[in-house]
Formats: C-alpha cells, sequence, structure tokens
C-alpha cells in the first residue's frame, strides 16, 4: 500500500516565468508594431475615423489579451506546455496582425478620413 504524502517532483520555480519572459518579449514586439503602424496612420494626412480607431486600437491590445490568456490557461501545466501555447498564440497574433495590414491595404479608404 502506497501513501499519497510523496512529494512530487518539480522543475525550478524560475523556468516557467523564464518561458514566459522570453514569449513575453514576442508579444511586446508585435503591442510596439501595432502602436507604430496606429500613429503612422492617426498622423497620415486624412487621419483616421472612428472605425479605424477601433481596428487599429484593437490590434494593439489583442497580442496583451492573448499573452494575459495563455499564461492563465498553462500556468499550472508542465513547461513545454506553457512554451506550445504561447508559441500557438503567437501565431493567432501574427495571423491577426496579416488580417490588419491586409484590410488596411485593400480597404484603406474606410480607415481614414473624418
Amino acid at each position: 500500500m502506497t501513501t499519497s504524502n510523496q512529494a512530487v517532483r518539480r522543475g525550478p520555480s524560475w523556468l516557467p516565468a523564464a518561458v514566459a519572459g522570453v514569449f513575453g518579449l514576442f508579444y511586446a514586439y508585435a503591442v510596439w508594431t501595432a502602436v507604430a503602424f496606429l500613429l503612422a496612420q492617426a498622423t497620415g494626412v486624412e487621419g483616421l475615423n472612428g472605425g479605424g480607431w477601433a481596428i487599429l486600437l484593437f490590434s494593439v491590445v489583442f497580442p496583451i489579451i492573448v499573452f494575459v490568456a495563455g499564461v492563465v490557461l498553462a500556468r499550472r501545466r508542465p513547461v513545454l506546455h506553457l512554451a506550445v501555447v504561447l508559441l500557438v498564440g503567437l501565431g493567432l497574433v501574427a495571423v491577426f496582425w496579416l488580417n490588419i495590414l491586409t484590410y488596411a491595404i485593400t480597404n484603406g479608404n474606410s480607415l481614414v478620413g473624418s
């Protein structure tokens, strides 16, 4: 008969924080790129309309939401699961950013103007 009082061996506590920190840099780059694009469009000749502000502000906030959701979903999992969840989230952010750029290029007139 075995007892359930045996200690479960866990990895170092700094490792998940380091993995989240490294992925956080990539997510921060996505936020920085979205902010730069927002500022470039807002200070353009025609400026942005309400829809343009909403779309481009959401493109700034979206990587933050995905990163926080990924960390919350995988915080009690092994480090490899955390890394995979954050990598999938980063792919989701990249696809979303490509959709924003495609929309801005093909429907640019719907973002600008007053």
